[in-house]
């Protein structure tokens, strides 16, 4: 497949800098601070943050305007921004009514967006956050992910903080009108990466219904067929959530290469289904709101029209991104201060400062390998996310202070949340941070991994057996608690990892979303990284 690129690392800037020149936006002057804030901002009202991984334009950037989003946060392709980026949005917007963060039920933006509320709470912020999660496609289980929802709810939040309404007035509005906002995608093609193209999933005779937006697969694959029949498909699974007395907004969104053509067929089609047409009140679109790179397909959405959720969404907004704007010239402002990484001198151990090294060094190499594994079972992003970890602990150090175990862990836990972005970054950091605070009451190295280990499957939710790294990280510790060898430690790694080829069913992860089959013998990719570090160890001690 071809694209109009120059260098996939930089499409993200690129297009950063075209939003300057035709929307009154200003950006943080940083290429690694992604952020895009309101030119026109005063701190006086609640801020309003929304964000995530880039690909699924015009969200986020698109909706940042009066009457709309405050600032945006933008990570790469598919991948959560860093917590950095987050906590840089809301030191830069944030006055004392506060700032609402609204992010899609997706582990990487709960963790990143969460963990920067948290910091910026414990730096005197006021802030709250409403996670989307409007997509039916797996029932009503915590698993919902946050779909073309999310835009209304940029709409209604946009409103009543234009109007004056306090932060907890405008999450609970949203909150509200969520809880009665239902998302079904359709699509006849996957989505391809400009970096990293899979070969197509869908036959010629095929279609998918419960797609996600990141290429994940959907929950039903079904026959190819005519516009009415594939779209009766999709109502039949939005009816059961809607209440026959009440009154809906339908949104059509076209998830990235449907034609105009097709989308007025498409909604002719659902305006004539008979279980919607004493449902629906009022139309928004068809238009191109929230993509999947060039996925070819669409998403229906549902909201159930209150008094409140009527009078936003009717009500003006700066909604420049689809509106002719005169070209105007890039503002940007200064990236605010944000606590030091390093907090402790550094300090020399031959030992722990080789451990380090072989650590970082095999994250680094193994990039390419563990994307290969990932592209089999995710979105082919787990060995860059690993790499970006190694390259930043290795960039620091000669800053580390290898002497003093509590202030290591407690310093990578700050190194493995910035510029991660994904979801292994901030589970990690979250992991070190709390094993940093167990190691000073006892200094049991075993001991304290272990209760950082219990902090992120707190945070994150997975335990041993639902195919995470935990698979692997679980018994390497309880090891290292008993006093085991590093071969002793690297084989219960390494039997763990092992393990995970045989889970095909959970409840957490990225794995939750996929079928048994495509899970089948493929190990999962953290789970294998935290082996290979072991048996790296193992082998550099052996030598």
């Amino acid at each position: 497949m071809k694209f109009f690129i120059n260098n996939p690392k930089d499409i993200l800037q690129e297009a950063l800098q075209v939003s300057l020149l035709h929307q009154p936006l200003k950006r943080i002057k940083s290429d690694e601070v992604n952020v895009v804030i309101r030119s026109d901002w005063d701190k006086k009202k609640v801020s309003l943050i929304s964000g995530g991984g880039s690909g699924h334009e015009p969200a986020h950037v698109g909706f940042v305007g009066k009457g709309l989003l405050t600032a945006a946060v933008c990570g790469e392709i598919f991948a959560s921004p860093s917590v950095d980026a987050v906590l840089t949005a809301i030191i830069s917007t944030t006055g004392e009514s506060g700032c609402l963060l609204i992010i899609k039920n997706y582990t990487g933006d709960r963790l990143n967006f969460g963990l920067a509320a948290e910091q910026a709470k414990a730096l005197g912020y006021q802030v709250e956050m409403v996670i989307v999660g409007d997509d039916i496609a797996l029932g009503t289980s915590g698993k919902r992910r946050g779909l073309a929802g999310t835009i209304l709810a940029h709409k209604i939040a946009g409103y009543y903080a234009e109007k004056g309404k306090s932060l907890i007035e405008i999450k609970q509005i949203v909150e509200e009108a969520l809880n009665d906002t239902f998302t079904i995608g359709l699509s006849l093609t996957s989505c391809q990466k400009f970096d990293q193209q899979a070969p197509e999933r869908l036959h010629e005779d095929q279609a998918e219904l419960g797609l996600g937006i990141h290429g994940e697969p959907g929950i039903k694959t079904i026959p190819y067929s005519t516009a009415d029949n594939l779209l009766k498909e999709a109502v039949d699974l939005l009816i059961p959530y809607l209440t026959t007395d009440s009154k809906y907004t339908l949104l059509l969104n076209n998830l990235g290469t449907v034609t105009s053509l097709e989308l007025s067929v498409i909604l002719n089609s659902l305006l004539h289904q008979k279980d919607l047409q004493p449902v629906v009140n009022h139309i928004l679109g068809p238009h191109t709101f929230m993509t999947a790179l060039n996925m070819k397909g669409i998403s229906i959405t549902l909201i159930k029209e209150t008094p409140a959720v009527l009078e936003a969404l009717a009500a003006d907004s700066n909604s420049n991104w689809f509106q002719l704007q005169q070209i105007r010239k890039p503002d940007y402002m200064e990236v605010p201060d944000l606590p030091k990484i390093i907090q402790s001198k550094a300090s020399s151990n031959a030992k722990n400062e080789i451990i380090i090294k072989e650590i970082t060094a095999l994250l680094i190499k193994s990039e390419t390998e563990l994307n290969a594994i990932d592209q089999l079972v995710g979105d082919g992003d787990a060995g860059s996310t690993f790499a970006i970890i190694g390259n930043q602990i290795t960039r620091y150090a000669q800053q580390l202070p290898y002497d003093d175990i509590q202030a290591l862990l407690a310093t990578i836990g700050r190194l493995t949340a910035r510029d991660a972005g994904g979801s292994s970054g901030v589970l990690l950091s979250i992991m070190f941070t709390k094993a940093a605070e167990a190691y000073s009451v006892n200094q049991n190295l075993g001991t304290a991994l272990s209760a950082g280990l219990d902090q992120m499957m707190a945070y994150g939710g997975a335990k041993e057996g639902a195919r995470t790294m935990i698979d692997a990280l679980s018994p390497a510790f309880k090891a290292i608690s008993d006093k085991k060898d590093l071969t002793q430690i690297a084989d219960a790694a390494r039997q763990g990892a092992e393990s995970t080829k045989k889970i095909t069913k959970t409840n957490f992860g990225r794995s939750s979303y996929l079928n048994e089959e495509t899970l089948k013998n493929i190990v999962d990719p953290g789970a294998e990284i935290v082996a290979r570090i072991f048996e790296q160890l193992a082998l550099k001690t052996a030598k």
